[in-house]
């Protein structure tokens, strides 16, 4: 499975990936993968992504074209990403609002790599970088501001909260704990006293809350989540879900965390465990037929069964 940490280590291997392999035509591929220090099938997985990086559509060797004789592979085209960055005046600026919004926000990491990114910015910028801007924050904002007041306070908090995997609106009181950042969305971690074990709330999806004039007094155990590696980590107890995806829906693969990606011609089989079947049903009905459910059988009738449900809605009555 792709945590966020995962997809963000990808992401700069695949940055490095075209100007290495330009200095060195026809390297092996097992020796390009020592050197980024993965493993074989991983670089030919980044190498197959790669190829289809480009413009609408996203055909293969569209922006990046490249030879795979054999074990060798040589760049033939790089889209000029072998000459230097030169920014326009608007995408600098942009930039430098973007880098000041990151560096100010709780829980971000490597926030000593991202100063020194802004202060080489705003140096090329000069007088640029310190023009006026107007800066529209997250719409939760203001809510995420409020929890954050409410859990310094000391107090148990009485709130109502959506749970999108089981797509259920539940009331709750929690002991709260702490407000972290995860994956660029903000989390209430908290003793939930109904589940009687420590939970990430999204902020996002707390309705409504309320201190009680009791504290906030989790018990010893309530141990706090590693989020190192995103908030979902998946366990081998959850239900395992098979997929056949097509080349438009092949993004999953990187937004959600899957256990294996296997190409099966001009398709991939995918597979990913998830906490709640519910969850699953409404995410592969939204991306259509794009998405074969091969498993579990499960599954595979609930679909069936709201997908009869919907086209009985289109029928006429008495026909």
């Amino acid at each position: 499975m792709t945590g966020p940490r995962q997809s963000a280590d990808r992401l700069g291997r695949l940055l490095l990936l075209v100007p290495y392999l330009l200095a060195r035509p026809g390297i092996l591929v097992a020796e390009a993968a020592a050197d980024l220090g993965v493993s074989e099938r991983q670089l030919r997985e980044d190498l197959e992504l790669l190829w289809v990086c480009g413009l609408p559509g996203y055909g293969p060797g569209d922006l990046i074209d490249m030879a795979l004789d054999g074990d060798r592979v040589t760049i033939s085209h790089d889209a000029g990403i072998d000459r230097p960055l030169r920014l326009t005046q608007d995408e600098a600026l942009a930039l430098v609002v973007a880098l000041r919004m990151l560096a100010e926000t709780p829980g971000t990491g490597h926030r000593d790599v991202i100063e020194r990114a802004l202060a080489k910015i705003e140096n090329a910028a000069g007088d640029l970088a310190g023009a006026p801007v107007a800066v529209r924050l997250p719409a939760n904002s203001k809510r995420v501001d409020n929890v954050r007041t409410a859990v310094e306070s000391g107090h148990a908090l009485r709130m109502t909260y959506y749970t999108a995997a089981r797509d259920e609106t539940t009331e709750r009181v929690v002991d709260p704990m702490r407000v972290l950042m995860v994956g660029g969305k903000a989390y209430l971690e908290a003793w939930c006293r109904r589940a009687e074990a420590t939970r990430l709330f999204r902020i996002d999806r707390i309705d409504d809350f309320a201190e009680l004039d009791e504290p906030s007094r989790p018990p010893a155990d309530a141990v706090p989540h590693d989020v190192s590696d995103g908030v979902f980590r998946p366990t081998p107890d959850l239900q395992l879900v098979t997929l056949r995806v097509g080349r438009g829906s092949r993004w999953i693969t990187e937004y959600y965390p899957v256990e294996e990606v296997r190409r099966s011609g001009d398709e991939w089989v995918v597979t990913m465990r998830v906490t709640d079947l519910g969850w699953a049903q409404r995410l592969l009905l939204g991306l259509g037929p794009d998405v074969t459910v091969l498993g579990p059988p499960e599954l595979l009738d609930r679909i069936r069964e709201q997908a009869t449900a919907a086209l009985d809605q289109y029928s006429t009555p008495g026909r």
